[in-house]
Order: C-alpha cells, then structure tokens, then sequence
C-alpha cells in the first residue's frame, strides 16, 4: 500500500470497504447507528430519532477555510454538512440545518450524488481533505459513497466531524477508513448532556468514542506541508458558567487518552437557537471565563493544538440560507 494514500483505498482493493457498506446498510433495518438505537426502520424510508430516513441529506458543500491551520492549509477544507443531527442542542450554531428536518428533506440525494460532491471538493476546488461535519446519523451512506467514489478517483483523507455522540460498533467499523477524527468533548457531565443536548449520557458515550477514535488513529500526524494526514484532534467549546466542565474534560484527556493529543479550545460561543430561553446559556463567555481555560491549559502541559482568540463569535457563525455559509472575511 502508498504509505500516502488514505486506508480505504486497501480496503476498496481487498473488497472488505463492501463488506462494512453492506453490515452497515443492514443495520438501518432496525437502526442502531447512533447511541440512540431508535429502532427505526430507515431501510423502508422511516424517520429515526435523527429525523432522518435512508437518503443522506447534504446541506451544504463548500471549501471552508476557517477549519483549524492544518484541515484548511491553503485551498480549504472540503466540507461536506450533512443535515439534522442526533443531539439536540439548545444553542446549536448550525440549528439551521441540524434543527429544521421539514425544510431539509429537499436536500436528500442519492449515495451516488454524494460520491459526485466528493470528487467536487477533490478535482474542482482542489481541497485537502474531505471533511464529513455531523456525520453520525449517516455513516452507512458515507461509506457506501466512499465505496461508489474510489473508482472515480477519490484519494483524499477523510475527516469524521463529530459531535462524539457515536456508537463504538459504528466506529469500528470505521477503522481504517477515517483518517482524521475532529472529535467534540462538550460537556463532563450526563446530566448536563441531557438537559442541554437531550441525549443520554453523553458523557460516557464521549469519552468511550474518543477512547476508539484515539485507538484508530493516534496522535495528529502532519505532512511536509503541515497538514493533517492522520490523527484526533478534539475541540472543546467554553460555554458560560462552566458548564462545559473544562477542567474535568481536559484533565481526562490528558490522562485517559495521551498528553500529546491535539486540542482546538473554542471561544466561539454565541447564544443562538433556542439558547435564550436559558438564563446561563444567554450569553457569550466572560474574558475571565477564557482566561481560566488558557490557564489550565498550560497547567495540564498540553501543548499540541490551537486556541481561538476572543473575537471569535463574530467571525465563524455561519448563516447556512446563503450559498456560501461562511462569508470572505472568515477566511
């Protein structure tokens, strides 16, 4: 195998990228895709917890250069959003896509249009990666257009941009297919996961992916130009009044997963969707708020990463009505 070329090639060759697309398409009989396991019968064009059926709805396709330094290089990151989502955060920044089922169902295609939208951000806009964003509700799709697009040409790494809400048995079945893991570590707490994000036990099922992510992949790996070709890279968003329990999260990565892990801490916080309906969400973090994460970031020794600056709300929240979400002064 190219040491440069990304694992699913091999598996295409081998005939064991059909063999996952085919378990994991079964597996949307009675879905159990997600930690959800709704139950749904996706296969017959039923509705699961995620407000989705069997077609992948793709929202928006785009090279986004507002990715961390070493997804977005110079030519962007190829970005593919999927649309609804299996959480439900109050203060969701993308709740435009991940919060209106009705109005999204005009973007579902075919696995076949997927695959086309990934040789798009390969061939025409020339991107370095293909970057799935909230892509846990659709990993039997994803792969099965993987499968579809390798005899086009499709050789770009593949990004898993994820919330962390994951199943461990669809991870597995990623393992060698994502090259990249762009993991979020929202909240230390199952309660607040709960009241926040109306799923169960989030933390637990967090922490128990990003255990599997690391497993597959490792450390940030970089090329000679510094961009990503491997490795888990975990953001993790301050959220006012400590609710993201930084200090619990971060010192678990530092011990639970390796001190060398790549970390993006996010200052990007705005109260949008229905965050106002939340006295202690309703607004955005407090300098002090900031200041103490760097802090405890330099404590903990964890040097492998990126910290967004303060006037971050202003510059990455997308507005998904327009063509291009994100506008020329993010880039």
């Amino acid at each position: 195998m190219n040491n440069t070329e990304p694992g699913y090639i091999a598996l295409y060759r081998s005939g064991e990228l059909e063999r996952r697309a085919g378990r994991l398409e079964a597996r949307l009989g009675e879905c159990d895709i997600c930690p959800r396991e709704c139950g749904a019968k996706r296969l017959k064009g039923k509705a699961g917890s995620c407000n989705s059926a069997y077609l992948p709805i793709v929202s928006s396709v785009c090279a986004h250069h507002g990715e961390e330094p070493v997804l977005s290089g110079s030519r962007g990151s190829g970005t593919i959003f999927f649309g609804n989502c299996n959480m439900r955060c109050v203060y969701c920044q993308n709740h435009q896509i991940s919060q209106d089922p009705e109005n999204q169902q005009r973007y579902a295609v075919s696995t076949q249009v997927l695959a086309e939208r990934m040789r798009y951000l390969q061939d025409e806009l020339k991107c370095h990666n293909i970057n799935l964003v909230t892509p846990s509700h659709f990993v039997p799709q994803i792969v099965k257009a993987v499968l579809e697009a390798v005899p086009m040409g499709l050789h770009l790494p593949l990004v898993y941009n994820t919330s962390s809400y994951d199943s461990i048995e669809t991870l597995r079945e990623l393992d060698g297919i994502i090259s990249i893991y762009l993991a979020d570590l929202r909240y230390a707490s199952n309660e607040l996961g709960r009241k926040y994000s109306r799923v169960r036990h989030y933390a637990d099922s967090s922490r128990a992916a990003i255990k599997e992510m690391y497993r597959q992949v490792g450390n940030l790996e970089v090329n000679d130009e510094g961009i990503a070709r491997k490795g888990l890279i975990i953001r993790h968003l301050i959220l006012p009044n400590g609710i993201a329990g930084s200090e619990d999260s971060l010192s678990w990565l530092v011990n639970e997963i390796s001190p060398g892990v790549a970390v993006s801490i996010m200052s990007q916080y705005h109260p949008a969707h229905r965050a106002y309906r939340y006295r202690e969400l309703n607004r955005r973090i407090l300098p002090e708020e900031y200041a103490a994460v760097v802090r405890l970031v330099a404590r903990l020794g964890m040097e492998n990463g990126w910290m967004q600056g303060m006037e971050s709300p202003e510059i990455y929240l997308p507005d998904f009505s327009a063509d291009e979400p994100f506008s020329a002064k993010r880039r």
